[in-house]
């Protein structure tokens, strides 16, 4: 019996290499969408800014990077794992059904291994080449996100307040990073970014608060659904924001420059606090959104800028 041996034309493989390439793009494309690369790139600049106000005399590059590509890989790894513990809640939210994980583009057994092994990597890294200090720092970071504030969204508004202590630490870890050690000044830094944490996250809160009811997650604008507590508690925290934006200047972390931005940044976010408060809109809660956005890399660059 003669065997016929059956040869695809040159054609059919070229598309066949071509579907092959397509799918693995794809797939990298999603394992990055899982590590939310725009947040980490956030993140990056407020530990790189804490490492640089920290440094005393000429910046130690190498440790800089170091930091830089520690913090990179915990924050890519932990903002996963966030999303592997609550890709039921995503299925239900139309704003985050198309994530990797809800959608089914990725197993969720292989995205919890693949940000694991980042987390740990990125810990590890942390320990070994810069300090023990910033590893166990950052470790605080991975262990009340992903155990205090992801479980409370289910059960309390608290979460917020919960979630804004992992949120506020990056800056921290730069500065202990740089000195080995935790100061007064580095807690500035973190209250800054605790303050800032509360109307931002309400924000998102308030124009989401549908989609976040549908999931049954306890946040304040669905407790209270006339939204007048998350107004109340957006306007308060921008004032203290306010206030305590101007801190660095008193500790002698930057100069009389930055005291001026401040007062500039700051009260732009205030005035965008106090339009929502007035007109109760939705659009208002995207300025207060916005404002938060540009809030953020302004005063942690300016305070870079006039480092005394």
């Amino acid at each position: 019996m003669r065997s016929t041996t059956v040869t695809l034309p040159e054609s059919s493989k070229v598309a066949t290499h071509s579907s092959r390439t397509t799918v693995l793009v794809r797939t990298i494309d999603d394992y990055i969408q899982l590590t939310k690369p725009r947040l980490v790139a956030m993140i990056l600049i407020t530990t790189a800014a804490g490492y640089y106000l920290g440094t005393n005399g000429a910046l130690n590059w190498i440790g800089f990077l170091n930091t830089l590509i520690g913090s990179g890989l915990t924050a890519a790894g932990v903002l996963g794992l966030n999303q592997y513990l609550e890709r039921d809640i995503d299925a239900l939210m139309q704003r985050t059904q198309q994530r990797p994980l809800p959608a089914g583009r990725l197993q969720p057994m292989h995205a919890l291994l693949f940000c694991a092994v980042l987390t740990g990597c990125g810990m590890l890294y942390l320990t070994v080449f810069v300090n023990p200090l910033s590893g166990f720092t950052i470790s605080v970071i991975v262990v009340s996100y992903l155990f205090g504030y992801t479980p409370l969204k289910r059960k309390t508004s608290l979460c917020t307040l919960v979630g804004a202590v992992p949120g506020a630490l990056p800056p921290v870890v730069g500065w202990v990073a740089a000195q080995g050690t935790l100061t007064a000044s580095a807690w500035v830094l973190f209250a800054i970014l605790f303050l800032w944490q509360l109307p931002h996250s309400l924000a998102i809160a308030y124009i989401y608060r549908e989609d976040y009811a549908k999931a049954s997650l306890r946040l304040l604008p669905v407790i209270h659904p006339d939204g007048k507590s998350t107004r109340h508690q957006i306007v308060v925290n921008c004032i203290a924001l306010f206030g305590i934006g101007l801190l660095p200047t008193i500790f002698n972390i930057s100069g009389g420059f930055y005291f001026l931005a401040a007062i500039l940044i700051g009260g732009m976010f205030l005035i965008s606090g106090l339009y929502l408060q007035i007109t109760q809109t939705v659009k208002a809660a995207r300025y207060v959104l916005y404002a938060s956005l540009l809030y953020l890399p302004l005063i942690f660059i300016t305070m870079a800028l006039d480092k005394i």
